[in-house]
């Protein structure tokens, strides 16, 4: 599945550059305000740029604003892109369900674009119809560059989850980006966060870490570059486009002005990447996922005392993952945090092991768009007396999704269920590996484990934050060294 982020994101890779070309035809930028005119400016721009651009971003009121030709013309414009580039219109629709289908056909079956930004004041209905295409994106105002985003985004939003304290006392753009991850279900969906607010960027990068975010501002609007990609970026160095249009367009020379902003951008980037890796930044800071590992600490998914695990070793650590089913955000959450692994492995189907796993791979299921089967833990003494839940055929390769890894063992029992019934198995994901030993096991059978989180890295995490006392960290250490060397 092609969606429209993954196009995104091949265009990056194919020019090397996150720069966003705005075509706004500003009546001052005209000779005078005629289609015409607004025409020979936006293919001038594309000429100009278009070995620079990752993608194109017009806005659809100067268009508008011109009357029937006007729109006739971003149609053409729209068409001049070459193909490969994204375009994304700026039209920041909003409007009832069946209103939203309407718009949804403008933009996409009738002007072409690829991708359009939303309102979303009226809510999960209104944005869907504008989804229902992975290979169609939407970026959704979150945080808007405009001074007055503050009269209604920055407003605190109370008691949001009674049963988490994670979203409890947010911003109302933290929960829009919240919102977004659940909604997220086809990669087609980033939000729109201002450069000019780079605390906002950093809040809904901790809140959506996977989403891309078009981060307008940068330019006549006075974003600081260097502070929107810091507070914006991914990990992996990706997730952020920089949409600019009046610092290209009213240049003496718009090529010039691109390449010099797609280096500056390149030079910003590598000077990230390198402070990034020679960081001493604490763990709250640098723990990819960190938001998960808070709302699954305070979900209760992860706790601490003195705990029997199904091998029979004593714990200091209990991690119920069952409990997920309670708290349906939270588990989309969970489910968005396998995507990334998973994209990088070659499987025809997802098998889910019993119990834990069932809801945790239903949810990855609707998500990435993966058919899913699961090895049953009793065999059936009636109708079809399967052993393996889902329909596949022998010979085809099954990606093992469980909740968490202790020694191993389960895992064992479900490939042997698996291979027994032609099924052929490489890969393992888990949601968090409890470092006990799988890992090692795993890979002596020639199996590869791919956890979102190691037990190691929460720990830091929470240590750092403060979320759990120090000496259950250290007891809890000294466990996971303890069954390492067992």
């Amino acid at each position: 599945m092609n969606s429209f982020f993954s196009l995104l994101e091949r265009r990056i890779y194919e020019v090397n550059s996150l720069l966003c070309v705005g075509l706004d035809p500003h009546p001052g930028d005209l000779p005078a305000p005629t289609a015409q005119y607004a025409r020979e400016f936006c293919l001038k721009l594309i000429e100009s740029t278009n070995d620079l651009a990752a993608a194109y971003k017009p806005n659809a009121a100067f268009f508008e604003a011109l009357g029937p030709a006007g729109w006739s013309i971003l149609m053409e414009v729209i068409a001049a892109v070459p193909e490969g580039v994204p375009v994304i219109l700026d039209a920041k629709r909003g409007d009832i369900a069946s209103t939203a289908t309407a718009y949804a056909q403008a933009a996409f079956q009738t002007l072409g674009a690829d991708a359009i930004t939303l309102n979303p004041y009226l809510g999960r209905d209104a944005v869907t119809p504008f989804l229902d295409d992975p290979a169609r994106g939407v970026f959704l105002l979150c945080k808007t560059s405009n001074p007055g985003s503050i009269d209604l985004q920055d407003l605190q939003v109370k008691n949001l989850a009674e049963d988490s304290e994670a979203w409890r006392g947010s911003t109302l753009y933290e929960h829009v980006a919240h919102l977004a991850n659940t909604w997220n279900q086809n990669d087609n969906l980033g939000l729109v966060v201002g450069a000019t607010h780079p605390d906002a960027l950093r809040r809904v990068r901790k809140v959506a870490p996977n989403l891309w975010i078009l981060a307008p501002g940068v330019g006549a609007q006075g974003g600081d570059l260097r502070a929107a990609l810091k507070a914006g970026l991914r990990h992996d160095g990706m997730g952020l486009l920089v949409p600019v249009s009046r610092g290209i367009s009213r240049a003496e020379e718009p090529r010039r002005a691109a390449q010099e902003l797609s280096r500056l951008i390149q030079r910003e980037l590598e000077s990230i990447k390198k402070s990034r890796a020679v960081s001493k930044e604490s763990p709250s800071k640098t723990l990819k996922h960190a938001g998960l590992a808070d709302a699954l600490l305070a979900a209760g998914c992860v706790q601490f005392g003195e705990f029997t695990l199904k091998s029979g070793l004593l714990s200091p650590i209990y991690i119920d993952l069952r409990r997920l089913v309670a708290y349906p955000d939270l588990l989309a959450q969970v489910a968005s945090a396998y995507l990334p692994l998973l994209r990088e492995l070659s499987f025809d189907h997802l098998a889910a092991l019993p119990y834990a796993a069932l809801p945790i791979a239903s949810a990855i299921s609707l998500l990435g768009g993966w058919s899913m089967l699961y090895p049953r833990k009793e065999v059936k003494t009636y109708g079809t007396k399967a052993t393996i839940e889902g329909l596949f055929y022998p010979g085809e390769l099954v990606v093992v999704i469980d909740d968490l890894t202790t020694t191993g063992g389960s895992k064992f029992e479900a490939i042997e269920k698996l291979t027994g019934a032609g099924l052929r198995v490489t890969d393992v994901v888990v949601l968090i590996d409890r470092q006990s030993g799988a890992a090692e096991t795993l890979a002596e059978a020639g199996y590869r484990l791919h956890p979102v989180f190691t037990l190691t890295q929460l720990l830091d995490y929470w240590e750092q934050n403060g979320r759990v006392p120090a000496e259950q960290i250290a007891t809890t250490r000294t466990f996971i060294t303890d069954s390492l060397t067992a």
